[in-house]
């Protein structure tokens, strides 16, 4: 076992749960290298601009709304406003906000959003602490790296149960940045994020026949996190087997054990889970991604292609294939965003898959009569030997068969965005601009992307979170 892990022991505390405390109690800025500082940013940079550009839809509103008659006050921004409130209440807003259109950065090894818990709870708990942006970005690399690999340990079981890692790993994640950035003892510490496991919740069926609250689940989870801090910080105890007990995360959610090797995923010499993270081109479910790369090229072809079949993995089908109730009859946007049949017909017909589209959707600017006439072209496969070549990610193979009776074949690997096949600065730069110039405009767009891709350490958070409020 990694030595690191045995160090100052927790008494009667299984190996894994000594493991995790011990990562969150002694990760420092000693471990933000370069290259992972680089990563952070560009979380960081996603998270912003999903929270920002997503605060102007529906349910946002209707959650900030929420918080306005509830709130607590307090010193921490509701992003995109001149409003503060308790760091609960902020956290919970712009986790929200952040996962709001499912546009937000992944991370496909846990199959869930580390980044949306990570820096809307780094940056509340740091503006209510007085926290600087350096301390902020050491909590959210530890942070995410707590939720991702937790979440690793659960996958894909996790999400072919029915449950919403997004939601599930983020009462975990935000925890563990509470107990870092209020500088818990390891006691506290351990009974926080055991705390946090009475927390963990959130089922995806929003993604079979819909409901709004799957943009809630990461505030949700948040939220639970950060109560569970609360409860330990005033002397609530919670189980020390939380993770790997006979009822415990692992054994409760998936009915199996922890694996072996858990305690020493934690170890600091084990490569960091960030790198493993990827940034979405398309703004729907990345199991769709691998499909729009493909059939994108065939815009504008529709009068030639007879059908499309699309073979995809069990892992893919469950998120967005026919274990879907409504995966060629999306009725609302979450069916849409989770419905490849629809987002194949979307790539097929031209309209693209970004934010535009979908806003187009959600303002009733689409001919929908032709996109489902569309998606009935697509046929979907599921192949669950694609899950044993190609663990964990969503691949595709695509055969496209043309009105003369010819049939073209493509497979892809890793989509656009994943960590094997990534976006350039540039691209994603521009993604973020996508998101908030409307907002901003496109001087103090600019302005707040290059803060954030200098991560000065001295800045304050609370000026970070002022250049953000929109005009």
């Amino acid at each position: 076992m990694n030595a690191a892990i045995d160090a100052s022991p927790l008494v009667d505390c299984p190996p894994l749960e000594n493991a995790v405390i011990h990562f969150i109690r002694h990760f420092g800025e000693e471990h933000l290298t370069a290259h992972l500082r680089g990563m952070v940013s560009r979380v960081m940079r996603d998270q912003f601009s999903s929270q920002i550009g997503n605060s102007r839809l529906p349910w946002s509103k209707q959650v900030r709304a929420l918080a306005e008659r509830r709130h607590v006050p307090g010193r921490s921004r509701i992003i995109s406003s001149e409003r503060t409130m308790s760091a609960m209440d902020a956290a919970f807003v712009n986790a929200t906000y952040a996962h709001g259109f499912e546009y937000d950065e992944g991370h496909r090894s846990s199959n869930s959003h580390p980044g949306s818990c990570a820096v809307a709870t780094a940056v509340a708990v740091g503006e209510e602490t007085g926290a600087t942006l350096g301390e902020a970005v050491s909590a959210i690399l530890m942070g995410y790296e707590v939720y991702a690999r937790i979440g690793v340990l659960a996958a894909p079981d996790l999400i072919q149960r029915g449950f919403h890692p997004a939601s599930v790993l983020a009462s975990f994640g935000a925890a563990a940045v509470c107990a870092k950035l209020r500088q818990f003892d390891d006691e506290t510490t351990l009974h926080a994020m055991a705390i946090a496991l009475s927390h963990a919740s959130g089922a995806s069926e929003c993604t079979s026949t819909g409901g709004s609250v799957k943009r809630v689940h990461p505030g949700i989870g948040v939220r639970g996190g950060m109560m569970a801090a609360d409860l330990a910080q005033a002397g609530i105890t919670g189980p020390r087997a939380f993770l790997s007990g006979v009822k415990g995360f692992y054994r409760a959610f998936l009915q199996r054990p922890v694996a072996s090797d858990a305690a020493e995923r934690f170890g600091f010499g084990q490569s960091f889970e960030i790198l493993r993270g990827g940034f979405k081109r398309y703004c729907c479910c990345g199991a769709n991604h691998a499909a729009i790369d493909i059939l994108s090229a065939y815009a504008g072809r529709l009068d030639e292609i007879a059908a499309v079949t699309l073979r995809i993995p069990k892992l893919s089908n469950t998120m967005v294939g026919t274990v879907n109730a409504n995966a060629y009859a999306p009725a609302n946007i979450e069916h849409v965003q989770f419905s490849l049949p629809a987002q194949a017909a979307f790539a097929l017909l031209g309209y693209g898959n970004g934010y535009g589209a979908h806003l187009s959707y959600l303002e009733g600017r689409l001919d929908m009569d032709l996109v489902m006439r569309t998606a009935r072209k697509v046929t979907l496969i599921e192949s669950p030997e694609l899950d044993q070549q190609y663990p964990r990610k969503f691949v595709t193979e695509a055969t496209v068969r043309l009105a003369g009776g010819r049939t073209e074949t493509h497979f892809v690997e890793n989509s656009l965005g994943t960590p094997d096949n990534p976006m350039t600065e540039e691209a994603h730069d521009a993604k973020f601009m996508e998101l908030t110039t409307a907002a901003l405009g496109k001087a103090r767009a600019r302005e707040l992307l290059v803060a954030l891709h200098e991560l000065p350490d001295d800045m304050r958070l609370e000026d970070l979170t002022a250049m953000c409020v929109a005009r």
